[in-house]
C-alpha cells in the first residue's frame, strides 16, 4: 500500500471536522451531532481531562527542543495559520502546529519535519507510555489530509513517554521519550478516513442526532462527555452495574431486561453477581456473619488504619523517580489502641518540593509502631507504594517488612461481597461503602477523590499560587486523607455492630 495521489478528490463542501471531531465520530455519532448542533450541552473538561490536556502539551513542548531550528505557527485563527503555514513550508524547517485542510478535514499538526528534498515526517507526541488504536486513528485522519493538501511524506512517527527512564539531574528530553515508526499501521487504514468522513458529515448534516444505544463505547476511548444524558434513562440497579460485569450488562440491555431485579437468568450470573441481583430485589443488605466475624478475629490492637495519597507526572519532578511513577506525599493514620477505644490521629503532609519520600518514610515509622495490625483499603496500592520506596531507600527495609507482616486489607470483606448493600451499585470502593455502613460521605469536603488530591498537591507545591491558595488547599488535603482512615475505623465499629445483632 502507499500514500494516496496528493490532492486527491475528498468529501463535498460542508462542515469542518477537526481531528479531535473525527475522533469523536469515530466513538459516537450522536456525540460529534451535539458537538456541532448543541455544544451547550457538552460540559467543560472536567479536573482531571483537563490536567491530561496540560499534561500532553507541556510533553509536547520538551518534544521541541529536539528541533531547535523549528517554526511556531501559533496563530488560532485557521485561515491565518494556513497562509502562515504555506510560507513556512517553503523554508524546509521543522513545523510546529502547522495547519492544513482538504475537503472536510484540518488538522493542526505536532510536528511536520522536513525529510531529504521534498518529503516530509509526520510527527505526533502523546503523553502516554503506549501505542493505541485512537493513536494510529487520528494518525491516519491527518495522514489523510496531508496528502490531500499536497504534502509528501516518508514516515509517520508516534512519540512516546518512556517509562524506563529515570531521572537524574537535568532532565534528558532524547531519553524521556521514544520514537515509533507506525507507517505501514497508518497507511492500513487510510482507506477508512474517507468512507466515515462521508458518514460524519452525512450524520451533522440531518437535524436530530442519529440513534444509537448506549454501549462500552460510551467510555472508550475516552469518556463521552453526554453520557449522562445518555444513559439518564437507567434506574438505578440496573444491569450495568452489575460486578465484573459490564459486557453482560450490555447484553441484557440488547434483551430488553434494565432492572437487576428483572433478571430471571439466576444461573447466567457469577456468585458475587448473584448477591447483588438478590440485594437489588430485597432492598437490603446481604450480610455473612461467619465470614465477617472471622475478618473481624484477624484484627490485632493496638491497630493503625493507614492510607496514603501520591501524585505523579509523565514528566519527572524529582531524581530517581519514572515516568508515572506513583510518589507519596502524604499519609494519614487513626491509631486504635484497644477494641472501640476512641482513635488518635496522625498525618504527615510533604512541604517544599524536595522528594517527599525520606521524611515519609521516618514519620510513618514514628507512628506505626511495632505491634497490631495495619488496616489498609486494598493493601495492593500501599504495598506497592511502599516496595518502591523500599528499592529507592533500602535502609527503610525493615519498615516494609514490618508493615507487610502485619497487614489487614478492609477491602476484603467487600470485595468478597460478605457484604453488599444495593446501594453500593457493585461498587466495593470505601466511597461506596462507606456511606451506606456508618452514613458518612466525602461531598462536604473540597477534595472527595485520591487523583483531586494528586493535582491539589502538585498545583500548591510545584507551581506558582497565592499563600491562601496553597494553606486552605493543604488543610483540604488533610481532611480528605483523614476521612478515609476515620471511615476506616467507623466501617470496622460498623461490621462488628452487624455481626453481633440478631
Amino acid at each position: 500500500m502507499s500514500w494516496p495521489p496528493l490532492g486527491s478528490e475528498t468529501t463535498p463542501a460542508g462542515p469542518l471536522l477537526s481531528k479531535s471531531r473525527y475522533l469523536q465520530g469515530l466513538q459516537c455519532p450522536k456525540l460529534l451531532w451535539h458537538v456541532f448542533h448543541a455544544p451547550e450541552q457538552l460540559p467543560p473538561p472536567d479536573a482531571a481531562s483537563q490536567a491530561n490536556f496540560d499534561q500532553g502539551r507541556e510533553v509536547g513542548r520538551l518534544v521541541r527542543l529536539l528541533y531547535p531550528d523549528g517554526i511556531l505557527i501559533d496563530s488560532l485563527d485557521r485561515q491565518t495559520a494556513l497562509s502562515a503555514t504555506a510560507v513556512a513550508l517553503n523554508h524546509r524547517l521543522p513545523l510546529f502546529e502547522a495547519i492544513f485542510q482538504h475537503g472536510s478535514g484540518f488538522t493542526r499538526v505536532d510536528i511536520l519535519a522536513p525529510v531529504g528534498s521534498d518529503e516530509w515526517e509526520l510527527i505526533e507526541v502523546k503523553s502516554s507510555t503506549g501505542k493505541k488504536e485512537v493513536h494510529l486513528e487520528d494518525l491516519a485522519f491527518q495522514a489523510h489530509v496531508l496528502a490531500g493538501a499536497g504534502i509528501r511524506l516518508r514516515k509517520v512517527m508516534l512519540v512516546l513517554v518512556n517509562n524506563g527512564y529515570v531521572r537524574q539531574g537535568e532532565l534528558r528530553v532524547d531519553e524521556l521519550l521514544l520514537r515509533a515508526d507506525v507507517t505501514e499501521e497508518v497507511l492500513s487504514r487510510l482507506p477508512s478516513v474517507e468512507q466515515n468522513l462521508v458518514r460524519f458529515v452525512a450524520d451533522v448534516a440531518t437535524d436530530a442526532p442519529p440513534t444509537r444505544s448506549i454501549g462500552p463505547h460510551c467510555n472508550d476511548p475516552y469518556p463521552c462527555p453526554i453520557h449522562d444524558r445518555c444513559w439518564a434513562h437507567l434506574p438505578a440497579r440496573n444491569v450495568t452495574s452489575l460486578y465484573r460485569g459490564a459486557a453482560k450488562g450490555f447484553e441484557f440491555l440488547a434483551q430488553g431486561i434494565i432492572r437487576l431485579a428483572d433478571i430471571e437468568d439466576e444461573d447466567s450470573l457469577a456468585e458475587h453477581q448473584r448477591i447483588q441481583r438478590w440485594a437489588a430485589i430485597h432492598g437490603q443488605a446481604h450480610l455473612d456473619r461467619d465470614h465477617i466475624g472471622a475478618f473481624l478475629h484477624r484484627l490485632e490492637y493496638p491497630a493503625c488504619f493507614m492510607d496514603f495519597e501520591t501524585f505523579a507526572s509523565a514528566i519527572p519532578l524529582l531524581d530517581g523517580v519514572r515516568p508515572y511513577e506513583q510518589v507519596p506525599f502524604q499519609f494519614s493514620v487513626h491509631g486504635v489502641a484497644n477494641q472501640g477505644a476512641p482513635p488518635e490521629h496522625h498525618d504527615f503532609l510533604a512541604e517544599g518540593q524536595a522528594d517527599p519520600r525520606p521524611e515519609f518514610l521516618a514519620r510513618l515509622r514514628q507512628v506505626i509502631g511495632n505491634r497490631g495490625s495495619v488496616v489498609v483499603y486494598n493493601k495492593t496500592f500501599e504495598l506497592g507504594r511502599l516496595r518502591e520506596c523500599q528499592a529507592a531507600f533500602p535502609e527503610y527495609g525493615d519498615l516494609v517488612e514490618n508493615i507487610e507482616s502485619r497487614i489487614i486489607d478492609l477491602l476484603e470483606p467487600f470485595r468478597s461481597f460478605a457484604f453488599h448493600h444495593p446501594d453500593q451499585e457493585g461498587s466495593c470502593s470505601i466511597k461506596a461503602v462507606l456511606p451506606v455502613l456508618a452514613g458518612q460521605s466525602y461531598s462536604h469536603l473540597a477534595i472527595q477523590d485520591g487523583a483531586a488530591a494528586s493535582r491539589e498537591f502538585v498545583r500548591v507545591t510545584f507551581g506558582a499560587v497565592e499563600v491562601e491558595d496553597r494553606l486552605a488547599t493543604r488543610a483540604a488535603l488533610r481532611a480528605y486523607c483523614g476521612q478515609d482512615t476515620l471511615g476506616m475505623v467507623q466501617i470496622v465499629e460498623r461490621l462488628r455492630s452487624l455481626k453481633s445483632e440478631t
